[in-house]
């Protein structure tokens, strides 16, 4: 790939992804596959007047080695130089730019239980840390192509042609085109618009039914609100967190969701494929899951903690978006989220809700948004989904027909 191409993506990330401002921190965090775009994405951090960039590394064949080789005991310590890591970041708020490219087979093989169980150690000494910095700081995520990545979605091709026809589907997506921050901003913009419709409707339920048996009901917060494209931060500074991205998206309320939903694509989770799966919910909780693929990483994945199992997103998204007419299964959350509607066990937003400034983080969730330690998007999206949204003033009024926009 061109360069001058990459470079225009690099700077993308930097100033339209996490928008950095002069004298703000910068922490990057990318798989050891494209070395030479992440001294880019450095390059551009600086020259949007970033103080200091600071890279940590991961590499999937190591992450499993280190798993199997310590104890549940020492994998769930965080040792006290990581606490103070995490106690920086509360302090100086940094920006985060994710730049990801892993396998998505990666971690196959890997004990889940020891992995799950240290993951819930952990996650009870960072969840203080977590909540002061929520909402606070810009962050991105955004991929470059891995080798193991590229040959999974062009196995026929060699391992070179594998990764430039990736690169190419990868930037085609982000709108890396003659001028890729005009064409963020009207792609923005007209995000932004269709958020504004949907919040005039003071919608109470959304209503999802598909011929593959989907048939299922998700309750809204009262003042809750659509979003979609960039956001704003609590220091004001506004940012792009997915690029990249074609969702209209809102928290639901925890523990209204009644029904059936089926898959239509695979979710990447802890390295490993979860396929052909569906999803019972009562009372708002996942109560029964079935897959083809790996049932029980997804029945672990809903036991995570108490808030695994709840809802923490719903995603709109056109069936005929970019990256599902691009033909490509992407097997990364990233992208197929992108490409079909999705919802999401897990975590939900608390500046979903409308004037969130206004509320602490404990005032959101008792409105209504989920906690936990999970956000897992998984796609539902298909050629015939039908929507409707139920308005707090008895009208039912259609979002979505044969999966695309019906407004």
């Amino acid at each position: 790939m061109k360069k001058t191409v990459l470079r225009k993506y690099a700077k993308l990330l930097a100033t339209v992804g996490i928008n950095v401002q002069k004298g703000q921190e910068v922490f990057i965090y990318a798989e050891l596959d494209q070395p030479e775009f992440v001294k880019m994405a450095v390059e551009e951090c600086y020259r949007a007047g970033a103080k200091r960039v600071v890279v940590d590394w991961n590499y999937q064949p190591l992450e499993k080695i280190d798993i199997r080789g310590r104890s549940v005991k020492n994998l769930s310590t965080l040792e006290p130089w990581e606490e103070a890591r995490w106690k920086h970041y509360t302090e100086e708020i940094p920006c985060r730019l994710y730049i990801i490219s892993e396998d998505p087979d990666g971690l196959k093989g890997v004990n889940q239980e020891k992995m799950a169980k240290s993951q819930q150690a952990r996650y009870k000494i960072i969840k203080p840390y977590r909540d002061q910095i929520e909402n606070k700081y810009q962050w991105c995520i955004a991929a470059v192509p891995g080798a193991a990545w590229a040959k999974k979605l062009f196995p026929t091709l060699p391992r070179g042609k594998a990764i430039e026809k990736l690169w190419e589907a990868i930037l085609s997506a982000s709108r890396i085109g003659d001028d890729p921050v005009e064409a963020w901003n009207a792609h923005n913009a007209d995000l932004m618009k269709r958020c504004e419709y949907l919040n005039s409707l003071g919608i109470e339920s959304l209503e999802y039914h598909s011929s593959n048996g989907t048939n299922l009901r998700v309750g809204m917060i009262e003042d809750a609100v659509f979003k979609g494209g960039g956001e704003t931060s609590l220091q004001g500074i506004f940012f792009n967190p997915n690029i990249p991205t074609e969702e209209a998206f809102i928290s639901p309320k925890r523990g209204e969701a009644e029904g059936i939903v089926y898959s239509t694509k695979p979710l990447s989770y802890q390295g490993q494929l979860i396929e052909d799966f569906s999803i019972r919910f009562e009372g708002g909780k996942a109560v029964e899951v079935h897959a083809k693929k790996n049932e029980e990483l997804l029945k672990k994945l809903i036991s995570m903690d108490d808030g695994a199992a709840y809802l923490g997103e719903c995603a709109l998204v056109p069936y005929n978006s970019p990256i599902q007419e691009s033909g490509l299964l992407f097997y990364n959350t990233l992208f197929d989220e992108n490409a079909a509607c999705h919802l999401a066990l897990g975590m939900g937003f608390a500046d979903t809700i409308r004037d969130f400034e206004k509320y602490s983080l404990e005032e959101c969730r008792a409105k209504g948004i989920n906690d936990s330690m999970v956000h897992e998007d998984f796609m539902i999206g298909s050629a015939d989904l039908s929507i409707d949204a139920h308005t707090r003033d008895g009208r039912t009024v259609p979002l979505f027909r044969n999966g695309n926009w019906a407004f």
